[in-house]
C-alpha cells in the first residue's frame, strides 16, 4: 500500500468530531475527541481516543461503566434473550460431566480435569484405577472462598502437574480471568497444601515439570518488577528456575534463561521453559520467541538440574538441538530421542528424529515425511510416536512404531466420528487416548490398544442428550478468494434447509499464528440452528489449514489476505442462497479482531450485525502494550517503513470513516485481560459510535470479572454467548425466542 492511499484512509478518518455521535441522554456515554497525531515514515496517524489507553483514569473508567451498563440494559431488553439463556444453559449441561487435560498412569490410574453438568468449574480428580473410585484433590470454588475472594470473583486451574510418585501435584490458580497465576503444591494423601505459594507464574508456553525425585520442580516464572513499570517490560526476562520442596521460592536458582549460570542466546522478550519427560535421562530447554511459531531446543542431563547437583555448583551445560532456522514448532521426546516437528523444506511438515545426547538437525533421520496432509502435531506413547495431521477441517491419528524403517500406520476412527485427536499420550504407557469429533455430533473418548489396532470407549466423556443431534448436516465448501486462491468453508446447518436467502447466518474466521479450526461440535450450537440458523467457518490465509505457506500468506504484509478470504465466504453464502446481508454476521476473537475488525470496515454493506470479540483493533498501538512484543513475530513492527504499512493496513481503527453505514455492532471485552488490552475494544467502540450513520446500535459489553476468556465460568460463557445471538437475531429482525 503506497502513501498515497495511506493519506486517503487517514484523510477518511477523522472528518467532523462528532460526526454520528450519540447525545441521547438515555444512551451510551459520548466519548470526547482528544486528537493525538504520531507520525511513522512521514505519514501521519490520528488517534482521536489515545486517553482511553490509561485505564486507571477516573474519566476512563466512567466511560466503561456507563457503556457497560448501557449496554446491559440493550442486552436484557431484547424479547426473548432470557429463553435464549435458558435453552443454551440447558443444551450447555445435557451430559453428566467434561472429562479434559488427562494423565495417564502405568497402573491406568488417571489424573483429570472435571466438571459436572450443574458446575462452573472445572476441578481436579484423581481416579485409582484398581478402586475404580474417584477422588477429588483441587476445587477451584473452595480455595476461592477460603482465600476471601469477592462475591463474583473465581478461581481457576490453569494447571495441574502430578509429581512422578503421585504424592503431590503442583497447580496454578487465577482469579477472574486474570491468568495471574500462582502456584501452590497439594500433598494429595493428606489433602492439604504445602506452605508455599509462587506467584508470576508464566503458565501460556509450558507448565511446570517435576524432576524424577517428586520433590522438586521446573516452573517459568516473570520478574517482580516495580509499580509503574512500563507494560511492556512485563514479559521481558522470564526465567525456567528450579525449586526444592521446603525451601523458599524467593532463593530458587535460574537453570534456564538469560539469567542462568551457564546461559544460552536469547532475547529478553524469549520465553525459556524446561521439560523433563518421565522415561528420558535428559531435559529440554525451550525458548518461545515471543508468539512465533518457531521453537529454540536444547537439551541437558535431567541429573544437572537436581538440587545436590546445583548446590556443589556444577553448571548446567545446554546443547542446541534445534533454532529457528530449523521451522520447529512442536516435539516429543521417548528416551534419548526427540521428534521435531519441522517445516524446513517441508511446508506441509515432516518429522525429523535425533539424539538428545548428541543432537544433529542436518544428520537426523526424517522418520515421517511431507505428504498430502498438513502434519500438525506428534506425541511419544510408550509403543510409538502418535502424529496428528489434517485434512482441511478433519484431524487424523497416525501411529509411527520406534523401530528404524518403520512406516506410519492410520488409527482408524469411527465413520461417523471422522475427526481424531490424541489427549492421552505418555512415555510410559501403552497405546494413547483419543477424542473424536465432527461439525454435527459430539465424539468420544477412545482408548487405543496398539497390539489390537482398535478403539474402545473409555466411558470417560458420556453422550449428553443433545450430543447425537438428529437432522444436522454439515457441508465443506472451496470458495474462490479475491486473488483465485480457493479457501476452505465449513458451513453447518438444520436439514432442509431451504436456500432462499433468508437464513441468519453467522460465520466464523480467526486466521493467525497458523492455528486451524478443525471439525467440533458443541450442543449449544443447536440453540442457533433450531432458529432456522447457519453455521459457517471460514478457514482463511494467517492460519495453518494448508500449512507453513497458508500462515505466511496472511501474516503482516500479506494480512489482508485474511480478511479478503473472509469477505469472499460471506459473498459465497449470500449468492448460494444460504443468507443475505441483512441476515449475515461475523464474528471474530482476539486476533480475529483483525478479521471482523477490517471485513467490516471494507464492507459494511455485506453484514447487518458483527461481534468482536477481546479484539486487536488498533495494531500500530500494539507494540506499546504488553503482549505487543511478542506479537512481532507475527504483525509486524512500526519501526520499518514496510512494518508499519502493514500494521496500518490491518488496524480497523483506522479505518473507521465518518459517515459510513456500519452494521449493529457488538465488542465484548473482559476488563482482567492479559493478552488484548481492554481499551483496544474502548478506541472502536468509540470511533465506531461516533462515525456511523447506519442508526443501528454499537454496544460495548464490559465483565468486570472475565479476562481473555481464558478462566471464565461456564455460567459466563452461557450469558456471553446468549448476549451475542439475541443482539444478532435482533438486529436481523428476526424473533429471538
Amino acid at each position: 500500500m503506497g502513501n498515497v492511499m495511506l493519506f486517503t484512509v487517514l484523510a477518511l478518518v477523522l472528518g467532523p468530531a462528532a460526526a454520528g455521535a450519540n447525545s441521547d441522554p438515555d444512551g451510551p456515554p459520548v466519548a470526547p475527541v482528544r486528537n493525538v497525531v504520531d507520525e511513522y515514515h512521514g505519514t501521519k496517524v490520528p488517534d482521536p481516543y489515545r486517553y482511553f489507553e490509561n485505564l486507571s483514569e477516573p474519566e476512563v473508567q466512567a466511560w466503561f461503566r456507563g457503556q457497560a451498563d448501557y449496554a446491559r440494559r440493550q442486552l436484557d431488553a431484547i424479547p426473548g434473550r432470557k429463553k435464549l439463556l435458558e435453552r443454551i444453559a440447558e443444551l450447555d449441561t445435557g451430559a453428566p460431566y467434561r472429562i479434559r487435560v488427562i494423565r495417564r498412569w502405568p497402573d491406568g490410574s488417571l489424573h483429570y480435569l472435571k466438571r459436572m453438568a450443574g458446575e462452573n468449574l472445572d476441578k481436579l480428580y484423581y481416579r485409582h484405577a484398581a478402586s475404580g473410585q474417584e477422588r477429588l484433590l483441587v476445587d477451584p470454588e473452595a480455595k476461592g472462598r477460603a482465600d476471601g475472594l469477592p462475591e463474583g470473583v473465581h478461581y481457576s486451574i490453569e494447571f495441574a502437574v502430578p509429581s512422578p510418585d503421585r504424592t503431590y501435584v503442583a497447580y496454578g490458580l487465577a482469579a477472574a480471568g486474570s491468568e495471574e497465576t500462582t502456584l501452590r503444591v497439594l500433598h494429595a494423601s493428606a489433602g492439604e497444601d504445602l506452605p508455599v505459594r509462587i506467584s508470576r507464574i508464566e503458565v501460556a508456553y509450558n507448565d511446570p515439570s517435576w524432576l524424577p525425585d517428586s520433590k522438586s520442580f521446573v516452573y517459568s516464572r516473570r520478574r517482580d518488577l516495580p509499580a509503574g513499570t512500563a507494560a511492556t517490560e512485563k514479559w521481558k526476562l522470564t526465567a525456567a528456575h528450579l525449586h526444592r520442596l521446603s525451601t523458599n521460592p524467593d532463593e530458587d536458582p535460574i537453570v534456564f534463561g538469560k539469567a542462568a549460570a551457564e546461559p544460552v542466546p536469547m532475547a529478553d522478550t524469549d520465553f525459556p521453559s524446561v521439560f523433563v519427560p518421565p522415561d528420558s535421562d535428559h531435559a529440554v530447554g525451550k525458548i518461545k520467541h515471543g508468539d512465533a511459531t518457531e521453537l529454540t531446543l536444547y537439551a541437558a542431563p535431567a541429573a544437572s538440574l537436581a538440587p545436590d547437583a546445583l548446590a556443589k555448583g556444577e553448571p548446567v551445560v545446554w546443547k542446541k538441538v534445534c533454532g529457528v532456522e530449523h521451522e520447529v514448532k512442536d516435539y516429543a521426546v521417548r528416551g534419548g530421542d526427540v521428534y521435531l516437528l519441522s517445516a524446513q523444506g517441508a511446508g506441509r511438515y515432516k518429522v525429523v528424529r535425533t539424539s538428545l545426547s548428541k543432537p544433529d538437525f542436518a544428520g537426523g533421520e526424517t522418520v515421517v515425511s511431507q505428504g498430502p496432509a498438513v502434519i500438525e502435531s506428534v506425541a511419544a506413547a510408550k509403543d510409538g510416536l502418535y502424529v496428528g495431521e489434517l485434512k482441511g477441517s478433519v484431524e487424523k491419528v497416525l501411529r509411527l512404531k520406534y523401530e528404524r524403517g518403520a512406516e506410519p500406520q492410520p488409527v482408524e476412527l469411527p465413520p461417523d466420528e471422522p475427526s481424531g485427536q490424541v489427549v492421552g499420550a505418555t512415555p510410559d504407557c501403552d497405546g494413547a487416548f483419543v477424542v473424536t469429533s465432527s461439525w454435527t455430533r459430539a465424539g468420544r473418548l477412545y482408548a487405543y490398544d496398539p497390539r489390537a489396532r482398535k478403539l474402545t470407549d473409555t466411558g470417560l466423556r458420556p453422550q449428553g442428550k443433545f450430543d447425537n443431534p438428529q437432522g444436522v448436516e454439515s457441508v465443506e465448501v472451496m470458495v474462490t478468494s479475491h486473488d483465485g486462491v480457493r479457501v476452505p468453508l465449513s458451513i453447518v446447518y438444520k436439514s432442509g434447509l431451504k436456500r432462499d436467502g433468508t437464513n441468519p447466518t453467522l460465520v466464523q474466521g480467526y486466521g493467525a499464528y497458523g492455528f486451524t479450526t478443525s471439525a467440533n461440535f458443541n450442543p449449544v450450537n443447536l440453540a442457533w440452528l433450531e432458529r432456522g440458523g447457519v453455521l459457517a467457518f471460514a478457514h482463511v490465509r494467517g492460519g495453518g489449514t494448508f500449512g507453513k505457506e497458508w500462515h505466511l500468506a496472511g501474516q503482516k504484509a500479506t494480512k489482508p489476505n485474511t480478511w479478503k478470504d473472509f469477505i469472499a465466504c460471506c459473498e459465497y453464502l449470500v449468492r448460494e442462497g444460504y443468507t443475505s446481508p441483512s441476515k449475515l454476521a461475523g464474528k471474530g476473537t482476539s486476533a480475529g479482531g483483525v478479521l471482523i475488525g477490517r471485513a467490516v470496515t471494507e464492507r459494511p454493506d455485506l453484514f447487518a450485525a458483527a461481534v468482536m470479540n477481546v479484539g486487536l483493533f488498533d495494531c500500530v498501538r500494539a507494540e506499546t502494550t504488553t503482549n505487543g512484543v511478542p506479537n512481532i513475530a507475527e504483525f509486524g513492527m512500526v519501526a520499518t517503513k514496510e512494518g508499519f504499512e502493514g500494521l496500518l493496513a490491518m488496524s480497523a481503527y483506522h479505518h473507521v470513516k465518518d459517515g459510513a453505514k456500519y452494521p449493529a455492532v457488538l465488542l465484548v471485552h473482559g476488563i482482567n485481560d492479559p493478552r488484548v488490552e481492554p481499551w483496544m475494544s474502548a478506541k472502536m467502540t468509540a470511533r465506531f459510535q461516533a462515525a456511523s450513520t447506519s442508526g443501528k446500535p454499537v454496544l460495548f459489553r464490559v465483565d468486570y470479572a472475565a479476562g481473555h476468556g481464558i478462566g471464565s465460568t461456564r455460567k459466563q460463557r452461557q450469558e456471553q454467548t446468549a448476549d451475542e445471538w439475541a443482539f444478532l437475531l435482533a438486529q436481523m429482525g428476526l424473533k429471538v425466542d
